[in-house]
């Protein structure tokens, strides 16, 4: 009965864990993008550079687009901290969009501010 009990037990964890990763990779992964680089230029209406990633409300033409960051270490090390985006400035962001047509969201690699570019994802091109 016990050797049940710890069969099942770690069946439910690898499940669990299956089931995280797979959600995990599916939100912070590319796999929602499309492969081809999009360029915006808008007008910054909100920032927050928290956990899991930072995350940029811009006004692109009338249009309200979420454009996400890299997570905070990245993001620090690309030259994005607190006061480097700020409401009401415009910025160029550079990334991937939605594969999804409806949703106005784009994973940025690079955002270009007062001109300078932070390079988020140096690695991709």
């Amino acid at each position: 009965m016990a050797m049940r009990r710890m069969v099942s037990a770690a069946a439910g964890a690898l499940l669990g864990m299956a089931l995280w990763a797979a959600t995990a990779a599916g939100h912070h992964g590319w796999r929602w993008t499309e492969e081809d680089h999009v360029q915006l230029t808008g007008v910054v209406k909100s920032v927050e550079l928290g956990n899991p990633h930072g995350i940029v409300i811009l006004d692109v033409g009338g249009e309200e687009w979420r454009v996400e960051l890299g997570p905070p270490a990245r993001n620090t090390r690309a030259g994005i901290e607190e006061g480097t985006l700020v409401e009401g400035m415009t910025i160029v962001v550079i990334g991937h969009r939605s594969a999804d047509p409806a949703e106005l969201r784009l994973k940025a690699e690079r955002i270009h501010v007062g001109g300078v570019e932070h390079n988020i994802y140096p690695d991709r091109d």
